[in-house]
Parts: C-alpha cells; structure tokens; sequence
C-alpha cells in the first residue's frame, strides 16, 4: 500500500471511523415471508453504558453515556457484536426481542480493528430458548438476497430489512487493519450495528456501519470469514490480530514503469516502492515485482480472482496463505524469479497509537499535561479545522511524522494534551496544548517514560521546555516553583493522581546514581 492510500484510509476513518451513520429513524418491518422464525429469537438488543476516554483531559474519563445496539447469539453460549458496541463499556446487558428482562453480559473478546466483540452472559439459561444462528460457509454472491437484522434507533421491536449484496471487496477497516467487507443496499442505521445479515436461513455476516453523507442504501457487513478469523483467533483466550504486509507497493500498469523495469508482457504483479524494512537480511528490494501469494497470481493492479466475478485486493490473501508469520511470495528481480518468505506481523508501531480500548496514559508536571499522542486525540483535533491548518504551518510531527515508525532515538510522541491548569506561573506563556515535547533541559524526549525520567532526575535550577515545531516559544520555569505548585493544582482541579500507573511507577523510582 503507497503513503498516499495509507493517509487516504487513514483520513477515512480519523474522519467517519467504524461509527459512520445517518441519523436516519427506520420503523420496524414485519419479518418477510421467507425469514426463518428461529433467527428472530436469537438476536438480541445490546445496551451499554460507556464511559470513553478524554483525550483532551487523560486524567478523567468522559461522563457515562447511553449505546445500544444488536447482536447474534452463535456457538458456545455466546453472542457476538460490534466492538464499537462495547468498547468502554462499564455495564452491558442484552435483551432478547420482545423479552421484558435484561441479562448482564461481560466482554470476553474484544477487537477493535476489525471491530468484532464476543459476550458471555451471566445467566447461561438463556441460551436454553435462543439457539445459535448458523452461519454459511461461503461468500454470498453478487445480487444475492439479504436481511438485515437488528434494533435501529427509532423503535423498540426487532427490525428486519431486505436488499441485495451490490459489492465484495477487501479495504481498509480500521487503520493497518483491514478485511473482506460486504456492501448491501438493505438499510442499516444506528442500532443496526452488531446485528446478524441472513441469506436464506444462514447468516452471512454482521452488520456493522452505514455510508454517512448524501449516499443512500449503502450499508456494511462484515463478512463470515473474518468472524471466523476472529474467532480462532481467540480461542486460546487472548486476540492476536490479523497478519499484514506494510511495505509501500504500487501498480504495474505504466508501459513507461514497465520498461523501465525491462518487462516483457508476461510479468504482472505489484512494484515494491520502499521495503517495509531496509535491513540487508529483509526478503524485499526496492523495484522488486511481487507477483504471486501463495500460488495466487497478482494482476497489475494489485488485484487476485476469487471467482470468475470476483476481484478483491491481494491483500486478502495475507490472511489466508501466511503461517506461523511467514508469507511466502513470488518475487521477480532484475529479470529473475525468487521464491521468498516474508515476516509478517498483526502490528504495525508508529509515532501516534491507538488506545485500542485502554485509557491515555499521563503525567501532570506543575500546570502542564504531558500525555503520548494517539489517533483519538488526532481525530478530536482534526474537528477543529483551523488547529490542524495551523499544526500543518509549523509542521508539528502529529501531521508530518505520525505513521513513521519508531525507532531507538524516538519511541512516541509525547504531546500538551490540555491547554495549562490556571496559575501564576504560566503568565505569559501562550497555550502549548498540541505541540509535541521535543526536548527538556536540552535532552531529547523519547517517549512519556522517558520524560518522567528526565523531569525526575533534573538537578538544574530551571526547567526548559522545546517543542518540536517551527516559531512558538519555549517554557522555563524555576524547578523549585513549578515542583512545589504541583499538589496545589492537582487539589484545586479536583485531580486524583499526578500520573497514570505506568508514569507513576517511573516518578517513583530512585534516580540512578
């Protein structure tokens, strides 16, 4: 995948994410003629009560808010969501459809990625009246018939949806995750999500967002193989994720790119445009062609045959073919054939991460927030049009370097999530909420750690802060005034620790000497 389709899904789900949806209110329908009456009684209502971090404010948790949604009871006694159904949540319960009772549930499993979820409830007897729901072995087919089940905002009772599969294709979930997604044009709004979609009487997949914007009857579904993929992945009781290539590739369409190359008409495949990696041992060169997966060949457009109707990015194929995190590819280099073994790995590290369902690690210093920089606090800044053009103008490294990956002299970015806490010591000084700590007392900031470190062990009168942009000022303080202000903020702001654990731990270690 190239930089510029990387920051294109990237922008795709810092902007929509896994929660795209119309506020669009959907009336429940009678259940179609040919709808497995079963089904009905083994899909349930998903409430949760969330408590989402503050990226803005990491020492504090957002107020509880209010989410339903659907979910399908499947094998082992357990019913499967959406994760965004579940993520933080610090209460679920479930409600079958035209039940009175709520059930409390416990989030077993959890991938964000791919945003897939797996309850398990506290009273396994409901389980004696709500079968599991089968599920079909195969991909539906273009133009197939599909319901969708769920609980959309706007009513109470069960909604059932009818439509067609319109489109099969293998795309970016949740960035570097992605998988095989099923667009239907049923119609599937808030509360659907986490619902089962059934052809015939099996289901096909979950249902788990809708095209915002002036797109009409586009909806999503995640398919039965990555549920599959979910599952055994899972099975040992800890999520690993999905295996994944991160060089930059492009096409093999340009005549001029293909004699450059010297390629007679017989090479198709994708051009390596930089190596993930550029290691002598790593199996990737630059202008290298790969193209095949497996015994799959790789068309120039980076695209593999399914079916004679099927088309689906070679990514796909990641999944299926690597083992024990080994792809093995066929590489043609300066007009030779290799067969190669590429590692492949389910995480990608760069400078700004994910929470992936965890709270933001922080430590508070005198009046300034230190915290690492995440997609979360990303995608909040990136609502304020006018910060993210002025973050672009100094070229702040949370637009310039925020998918580099880390490396010894830097391991994440550690930003001023929060403008300063209110006292005598900041006149003066503009908000630094934003700007990536570049440097303090002239040593260079490698990650939150490190900078509790380096603040803990500093023995200078002040304390010089350098941020990693160009104009803005830098923030001295008299160490002793800014150590002693401390407790008196925290106390006055209502704050219950200086620091997350993690940062506490670090505080609280003796200088080594």
């Amino acid at each position: 995948m190239t930089r510029s389709k990387r920051w294109y899904f990237l922008g795709v789900f810092l902007s929509h994410g896994i929660f795209a949806s119309a506020a669009v209110d959907a009336a429940a329908h009678a259940p179609p003629a040919d709808a497995a009456p079963y089904i009905e009684n083994s899909v349930v209502k998903v409430f949760s009560t969330m408590r989402y971090p503050d990226p803005f404010k990491p020492w504090a948790k957002q107020a509880p808010s209010e989410v339903s949604g659907s979910g399908v009871v499947i094998e082992g006694k357990r019913i499967l969501t959406n994760a965004h159904v579940v993520l933080y949540a610090s209460q679920v319960q479930v409600q079958a459809s035209a039940a009175g009772d709520k059930v409390s549930a416990t989030v077993i499993a959890v991938a964000p990625g791919i945003d897939l979820a797996v309850l398990q409830l506290d009273d396994p007897t409901f389980f004696d009246t709500h079968p599991a729901v089968a599920r079909a072995s195969k991909l539906p087919h273009i133009k197939d018939a599909v319901m969708a089940y769920g609980f959309p905002t706007g009513g109470n009772s069960l909604s059932i949806t009818k439509g067609i599969v319109s489109r099969i294709e293998f795309v970016s979930y949740n960035y570097p995750v992605s998988g095989l997604r099923i667009q239907v044009d049923a119609a599937i709004n808030p509360g659907n999500s986490g619902g089962p979609a059934i052809a015939g009487d099996k289901m096909i997949g979950l249902a788990f967002s809708k095209l915002s914007g002036d797109a009409q009857n586009i909806g999503y579904i995640i398919p039965n193989e990555e549920v599959e993929l979910f599952l055994k992945d899972i099975a040992d009781g800890r999520y690993d994720g999905k295996p994944a290539m991160y060089d930059d590739l492009q096409t093999l369409e340009n005549p001029a790119l293909r004699d450059y190359l010297k390629l007679d008409k017989t090479v198709a495949g994708m051009v390596v445009h930089r190596p993930s990696r550029s290691d002598a041992s790593y199996p990737l060169k630059e202008w290298d062609i790969v193209s095949r997966i497996g015994d799959a060949p790789i068309d120039n457009q980076g695209m593999v045959k399914l079916d004679k109707d099927l088309r689906v990015s070679f990514g796909y194929l990641i999944q299926a073919v690597a083992s024990n995190g080994k792809l093995p590819l066929t590489v043609v280099r300066a007009g030779k054939t290799l067969a190669v073994q590429l590692p492949v790995s389910s995480e990608h590290p760069t400078l700004v991460t994910d929470l992936r369902g965890n709270y933001p690690s922080f430590f508070i210093y005198g009046p300034l927030v230190f915290s690492p920089a995440t997609w979360q606090l990303v995608s909040s800044l990136e609502n304020n049009a006018g910060l993210m053009r002025m973050l672009s103008l100094v070229k702040s490294p949370l637009v310039t370097r925020a998918l580099d990956e880390p490396d010894a002299d830097l391991q994440e970015l550690v930003v001023v999530s929060s403008p300063f806490f209110p006292h005598r010591i900041v006149n003066g000084y503009s908000n630094p909420a934003g700007s990536v700590v570049y440097s303090v007392n002239g040593i260079r900031v490698k990650s939150l750690r490190h900078l509790v470190a380096v603040l803990r062990d500093l023995k200078d009168p002040f304390v010089t802060i350098e941020f990693d942009q160009k104009g803005g000022e830098a923030l001295v303080f008299s160490r002793q005034a800014i150590m002693s202000a401390t407790d008196d903020i925290l106390m006055d702001n209502g704050v219950r620790a200086q620091g997350s654990p993690d940062a506490l731990e670090v505080w609280q270690e003796k200088a080594p000497k």
